[in-house]
C-alpha cells in the first residue's frame, strides 16, 4: 500500500511539474526591432544592400528573441538587439552614426523598464561605443534619468566604461552624406529655403535603431539609440533619449520605440500617446499606433514610424514614410524582416 501511495505521489508531482513547465512555456513573448524610417527607395538599394540590411536585422531580432525564449528579461533582450545594430555600420547608431555639421558625432540613447517604470538616457555623448549600455547604467546605477555630454561620459568612467575616439563612428558613406547636406543647407540659406531642406533625404537625414520586447514574465521594455540628424548643429537633441517621446514602456500596457523627425515626436509625445490610448481608451495596440503615426503625426507634418508591443505580445509597426527597416518575432516563430510599405 505504501509503495502504491509513493508511486501515486510521484506521478502527481511529475504531472504538476510538467503542468508548471507547460504553462511557463506557453506564456507569450515577443520582440520587434527597427533600423530607422525614411524615404528608403527600392531604386536606391541594390539587391546586395537589401540583403545586408535584412541579414543584420534578422541577426538582431533572433538574438533578442533567444534571450526571451530562454526565459530572459525583456531589458536584456532589448539591449542585446540594439547592441548588434549599434555595432553595424548600416544604421545611424554607434558605428555608422551620422555626422554633425562640424564633422563629428554626437549620440543619444534611452531605455525604459516597464516593470518598475525606471528609465535611463544619455544625450550628446561622443566617446561611448554603445550608448544604450550607458543609458542602462544611468537607469540602474544613478539616481537620474538623463545625463548629457561630458557629464555622461564622466559618469561612464565611474562605471567602468572605456572611452573610444570620436572617429570610431566614422564611415565614408555618412561623410559623403554630410557633404551633400552641407551643400544643400548652404544653398537653401542663400535663398531662404532652409525649412524645405529640413525634410529632404530622410533616408540619411534621420535614422534610429530601437527594440521593444515582452518577456515570459509579462515584463515590457523599450530602448532607442541614434546618431541623430545629419548636419545637426548647436547640440541638437531629438526624441530618442526623451522618455515618452522616442521611448516608453509600462507593464500591462505597451512598449514603444520611435524613429523619424524627432522634433515632432517630442512635441506630440508619440510613444507616450500610443500607450495612453491603449491604457485609457482600451484601444488595440495596432489601432492606437496607427492613429498616432498615420493620423495625428501626418496632420502635424511629422514623418516617421514606431515599433510597439502590448502585454499580450501583439506587435504594431506603423510608419508614414516610404520604408522602415524592421523585424519581428513572437513566441519562437520565424522572424519577419521587412523594409517597405507594400510588404
Amino acid at each position: 500500500m505504501k509503495t502504491k501511495l509513493a508511486t501515486f505521489s510521484l506521478i502527481i508531482s511529475g504531472l504538476l511539474f510538467m503542468s508548471h513547465n507547460t504553462l511557463a512555456n506557453d506564456k507569450p513573448f515577443a520582440i520587434a526591432i527597427h533600423g530607422g524610417a525614411g524615404t528608403i527607395s527600392k531604386a536606391n538599394l541594390t539587391p546586395e544592400q537589401r540583403q545586408a540590411y535584412k541579414d543584420k536585422l534578422k541577426e538582431a531580432v533572433d538574438k533578442g528573441s533567444k534571450v526571451l525564449e530562454e526565459g530572459g528579461d525583456s531589458l536584456v533582450a532589448v539591449q542585446t538587439a540594439i547592441n548588434i545594430l549599434e555595432n553595424s555600420a548600416l544604421f545611424n547608431a554607434g558605428i555608422g552614426a551620422v555626422y554633425t555639421y562640424d564633422g563629428g558625432h554626437e549620440l543619444d540613447a534611452s531605455i525604459m523598464d516597464g516593470k518598475t517604470m525606471n528609465a535611463g538616457a544619455v544625450a550628446g555623448v561622443r566617446h561611448i561605443a554603445n550608448p544604450i549600455d550607458l543609458a542602462l547604467a544611468v537607469m540602474n546605477k544613478s539616481e537620474h534619468v538623463m545625463l548629457s555630454g561630458a557629464g555622461a561620459e564622466e559618469f561612464a568612467l565611474t562605471q567602468g566604461f572605456s572611452l573610444v575616439p570620436n572617429s570610431h563612428f566614422d564611415t565614408d558613406e555618412r561623410y559623403q552624406q554630410l557633404l551633400d547636406a552641407r551643400q544643400k543647407l548652404q544653398a537653401a540659406a542663400k535663398s531662404e529655403q532652409v525649412a524645405s531642406v529640413e525634410m529632404q533625404d530622410l533616408d540619411y537625414k534621420f535614422g534610429t535603431v530601437g527594440a521593444v520586447a515582452l518577456d515570459k514574465n509579462g515584463n515590457l521594455a523599450a530602448g532607442t539609440s541614434t546618431g541623430g540628424m545629419t548636419a545637426k548643429r548647436f547640440g541638437r537633441i531629438g526624441d530618442s533619449p526623451v522618455i515618452g517621446a522616442g521611448t516608453y514602456a509600462e507593464n500591462g500596457v505597451c512598449a514603444v520605440s520611435a524613429t523619424g523627425h524627432g522634433e515632432f515626436f517630442i512635441r506630440y509625445q508619440v510613444a507616450g500617446d500610443i500607450c495612453a490610448k491603449v491604457k485609457y481608451q482600451q484601444k488595440p495596440i495596432i489601432q492606437a499606433a496607427d492613429e498616432v503615426i498615420n493620423q495625428r503625426l501626418i496632420t502635424a507634418g511629422g514623418s516617421g514610424g514606431v515599433i510597439a508591443v502590448d502585454q499580450r505580445g501583439n506587435i504594431a509597426t506603423p510608419f508614414n514614410t516610404e520604408g522602415m527597416y524592421r523585424a519581428t518575432r513572437s513566441n519562437g516563430e520565424p522572424a519577419q524582416v521587412l523594409i517597405w510599405q507594400d510588404q
